[in-house]
C-alpha cells in the first residue's frame, strides 16, 4: 500500500481532513510501480474500467471507511499509458464516467477516456506545437471515378517550403482524419520535418466508406490506392518515382489495409508503417475474435502461407497491454523471413490513437530519414 493511503487511513476521517487530502496531491498518483486512483462521490461501488489486455477489465476500489473516499491501487511498470473510465454503481444503476480528479484525457472517434500516466512518461515534445517549426498546409482532392462506385476524397499534407522544382517522398495513410484529429499528424510532420528529422513527405490521408468491409484484402481498395490514388499524387505533385520514396501507413485495420495493398502490388511501396495490426490468424484469432475478423484471418492466412516480398523496409509497433500483441510479435519473423528490413517496437501502452502518435517519430524517421529533400530533376 502507498504511503499516502497508509496516511489517509491512519489520520482523521472528517470533511475537512478529506478535503485537505485531494488538495495536496494529484490522482492518479504515480509512486514507483504502484498507481493509486481515487473517487470522491456518493457510491455503492466504484471500479476502474481500463485496457490492459490480461487483467481483469474492472477493478473495485475500496472504501475509505466513514467517508464518500474511494480508492484503489494497481501494480504499473513505469512509463506506461493507460486509458481508462470509472463505473459507478448507486441504487442498482450504473454508468460510466472520465475521472473527475484527472485532468488528463484522450480523445478518439468514441468519445474520450482519462489517461493515466505511469512514473516517467511525458508526451513527447514533438506531438505539441513548436512556434518555431513551420506549418504545412492541407488540401483536399475528389476522386469521382472509383472502383467502389462512388466519389471519395483525399486529404493531402504538403510540407512548408514546398517547391515545384524538388521531389518528394509520398506517403499514403489509412484513417487519414482519424490521424489528423486523434494523433496530431499534422503537427507531428511540420515538426519533424522541421528538426530534419523526417524528410519533407506530401502525404495522402485517406478516408474509408466501410473500413471494416473495405481494409481487410478488398480488391477494389488496394486499386483505389494503387491505381487511382498514385496516379493522381504523381501528376500533380512532383514525386520521387521509385518504391523506395512511397510508403503505406495504418493502425489497427489500417495496418492490415496497408500490408494486403502492398501485397497485391508488390515492388510499388517500398515502405510500410504497421501500427498495432489486426493480424489475427487461424490458430488464434478466428473464433476469439468473432466475424468482424472473418476476413482478416483469411487474409493473414494466405499472408502467411505465400507473403511474397510484398516490401522493402517495415516498421511495426504495438503496445505491450493489446490484445494483438501476440499477433504483431508473430509477424515479425514472417516478415523477416520475405527479406524484407522490418523494425519492431513495442511500448507500455494500449489499443488507441495516442500510442500511435507516440511511436510516429521512431517510424517515420527510418522509413523516411531526413535531410533529403534537397532532390532535384
Amino acid at each position: 500500500m502507498s504511503l499516502v493511503i497508509q496516511q489517509l487511513l491512519a489520520g482523521p476521517r472528517d470533511v475537512a481532513s478529506v478535503d485537505r487530502f485531494l488538495a495536496t496531491h494529484q490522482f492518479p498518483l504515480a509512486e514507483g510501480d504502484t498507481v493509486t486512483f481515487v473517487y470522491r462521490g456518493p457510491a455503492d461501488a466504484v471500479r476502474l474500467r481500463h485496457f490492459i489486455f490480461g487483467l481483469p477489465t474492472a477493478q473495485p476500489f475500496h472504501r475509505v471507511e466513514g467517508t464518500d473516499l474511494w480508492y484503489f491501487q494497481l501494480e504499473l511498470p513505469p512509463g506506461s499509458r493507460v486509458e481508462y473510465k470509472l463505473e459507478l454503481e448507486l441504487h442498482g444503476h450504473r454508468r460510466w464516467i472520465r475521472d473527475p480528479l484527472n485532468p488528463n484525457m484522450a480523445r478518439d472517434p468514441f468519445g474520450a477516456n482519462s489517461v493515466c500516466q505511469g512514473e516517467g512518461y511525458t508526451r513527447p515534445d514533438w506531438t505539441q506545437p513548436d512556434p518555431e517549426a513551420r506549418s504545412g498546409y492541407l488540401e483536399e482532392l475528389r476522386f469521382d471515378d472509383t472502383p467502389f462506385g462512388d466519389a471519395r476524397r483525399v486529404t493531402v499534407y504538403v510540407p512548408a517550403r514546398f517547391r515545384q522544382r524538388r521531389r518528394y517522398r509520398l506517403l499514403i495513410v489509412h484513417d487519414g482524419g482519424d490521424y489528423l484529429e486523434y494523433s496530431s499528424l499534422k503537427t507531428v510532420l511540420d515538426n519533424l520535418i522541421h528538426r530534419l528529422e523526417v524528410a519533407p513527405l506530401i502525404v495522402a490521408l485517406t478516408h474509408p466508406g466501410d473500413r471494416m468491409i473495405e481494409y481487410p484484402d478488398d480488391p477494389r481498395h488496394a486499386a483505389f490506392l494503387a491505381e487511382r490514388v498514385l496516379p493522381r499524387m504523381e501528376e500533380r505533385y512532383p514525386l520521387v518515382r521509385t518504391p523506395a520514396s512511397r510508403g503505406l501507413m495504418g493502425a489497427s485495420f489500417g495496418g492490415v489495409a496497408s500490408l494486403a495493398t502492398a501485397w497485391r502490388y508488390p515492388g510499388v511501396f517500398g515502405r510500410l508503417l504497421l501500427q498495432s495490426g489486426s493480424f489475427a490468424f487461424t490458430d488464434i484469432g478466428e473464433h476469439k475474435r468473432g466475424p468482424a475478423f472473418d476476413r482478416v484471418v483469411e487474409f493473414v492466412n494466405e499472408f502467411r502461407r505465400s507473403p511474397g516480398r510484398p516490401s522493402e523496409r517495415v516498421f511495426m509497433s504495438c503496445g505491450t497491454y493489446e490484445s494483438l500483441i501476440y499477433e504483431n510479435r508473430s509477424m515479425v519473423p514472417r516478415l523477416q523471413a520475405t527479406g524484407m528490413e522490418v523494425r519492431y517496437v513495442e511500448a507500455r501502452d494500449g489499443h488507441n490513437w495516442e500510442n500511435w502518435r507516440d511511436r510516429l517519430r521512431a517510424g517515420l524517421s527510418w522509413l523516411f530519414p531526413g535531410p533529403l529533400w534537397l532532390v532535384y530533376e
